[in-house]
């Protein structure tokens, strides 16, 4: 059996491919509807974001399975199949294995180390086991997924270095105040950068911020999502005297405060240090305010400069994390080299099981005076010393599996001890040592 993950990314297409399939995939069936039409694919797993569109599968048949799948992308993007095809990548076994894994250690991402994507690949296998779509390789290879991407977590620092501007910001006023929890923030501007450093704010703490905004609606909007306060646009230099950090982030064309405006207002504030993170292009806050005594301003480029250097920092983690990845991926293709001796393993603690339950009962028959705590011990003792005298020849086949040769030692077991070589379901596959 074979592992397969055929997709696209935003790396190998455009972004009205990508979004095509993933506007199916929310209006119309879910494609895992569609695994029973595709006849050479057993187990399927498909994910869907804004960046990447990937199924990933096993199946016997290589050629048919890569086939039925990237005609169902086809089908499902709805545009013609030289169009789509030039954007695909296909990844087989240990390839496709490394991919997942780094897909969800955050290396794949168009932000290095971000860590949503995770999220996204656990939310897909939920919805594929409610589907039923996946069986014991591809939960295996989930599950190991998800230990990976945490060991990454765990082991390197690929997530701590922040690498948006709404981010930088919320970290550089933290390095200024310290702990943000007593602190007071104002949003003047509540667009999307301003949402999103409003969710950092948060996350680190804040309670207590205040948004500003020439469309009173959307101020209104933003200060419920974040339990904030509002004050009228006009108004917002006058707000300045209750607030430590300011974040500025309007389409205005000029500036909306000068040092001019700002200077008697630090002398009511008794000269209380005022943060300003200027976000806006072009800028919202006068250079100059940056001369009064106890104001600190940042602008873009400030922050830019810190998210390039965090970029190169996750980079270098990212060396530390691709480590991780390798180690796990040659580890999981060990076990994968085990299910080839797995249905012979099987039958062959099948036939064990069978002689002892017939053995067992034809001797308990002949022993009618036993009661039943001493039928359960005869049973013990029976198990025992079937999973005893089975326990050598299955690690035997278990070390073959990683050779070329292992289909000739299982042949040897199977005329051994003449077992049946029809192989299990494969959902009954068990390859814990007994």
């Amino acid at each position: 059996m074979d592992i397969y993950l055929v997709g696209m990314n935003h790396k190998t297409a455009p972004v009205e491919i990508r979004e095509r399939i993933a506007q199916v995939c929310r209006m119309d069936a879910n494609p895992l509807e569609q695994r029973p039409h595709c006849k050479a694919v057993e187990e399927l797993f498909f994910l869907s974001t804004c960046n990447r569109v990937e199924f990933l599968f096993t199946t016997r048949n290589g050629s048919d399975g890569v086939q039925e799948i990237t005609e169902l992308m086809v089908r499902l993007i709805g545009l013609p199949k030289d169009t789509v095809l030039k954007h695909f990548y296909i990844h087989k076994n240990l390839e496709a294995v490394r991919h997942l894994f780094r897909v969800a250690a955050g290396l794949d991402s168009m932000v290095v180390g971000e860590p949503q994507i995770l999220g996204q690949i656990k939310d897909a296998y939920r919805e594929a086991t409610q589907y039923r779509t996946v069986g014991v390789v591809l939960n295996r290879l989930l599950h190991k997924t998800f230990s990976v991407a945490k060991r990454v977590r765990t082991e390197t620092n690929i997530g701590c270095h922040a690498v948006s501007v709404s981010y930088a910001a919320v970290e550089l006023a933290k390095k200024i105040f310290g702990d943000l929890k007593d602190k007071r923030v104002m949003l003047v501007g509540a667009g999307e950068m301003a949402e999103l450093a409003a969710e950092h704010f948060r996350g680190h703490g804040v309670r207590d911020m205040v948004v500003a905004n020439r469309t009173v609606e959307r101020a209104v909007e933003l200060a419920r999502r974040f339990h904030a306060q509002t004050v009228p646009f006009a108004h917002f230099p006058d707000a300045l005297l209750d607030v430590d950090i300011v974040l500025c982030s309007t389409a205005a064309a000029q500036p909306i405060l000068y040092a001019a405006d700002l200077k008697p207002r630090m002398r009511k504030r008794k000269n209380r240090p005022l943060f300003f993170i200027d976000i806006a292009m072009p800028r919202n806050v006068d250079p100059k305010v940056h001369e009064i005594d106890n104001v600190y301003l940042y602008d873009i480029d400030d922050l830019k400069g810190i998210v390039d250097l965090n970029l190169s920092e996750r980079r270098h983690e990212a060396e530390k994390a691709q480590f991780i990845i390798d180690t796990e991926t040659l580890q999981f293709q060990q076990w994968l080299q085990t299910l080839d001796v797995v249905p012979t393993i099987i039958a062959l603690r099948r036939k064990a099981e069978s002689i002892r339950q017939a053995e067992l009962r034809k001797t308990l028959s002949q022993l009618p005076g036993l009661g039943d705590k001493e039928k359960e011990a005869i049973g013990v003792l029976t198990e025992s010393m079937i999973k005893k005298l089975l326990h050598d020849p299955i690690v035997f086949l278990k070390k073959k599996s990683v050779r070329e040769s292992k289909n000739l030692y299982v042949s040897f077991t199977q005329q051994l001890f003449n077992l049946d070589q029809e192989d299990p379901p494969a959902r009954s596959l068990d390859c814990t040592d007994g």
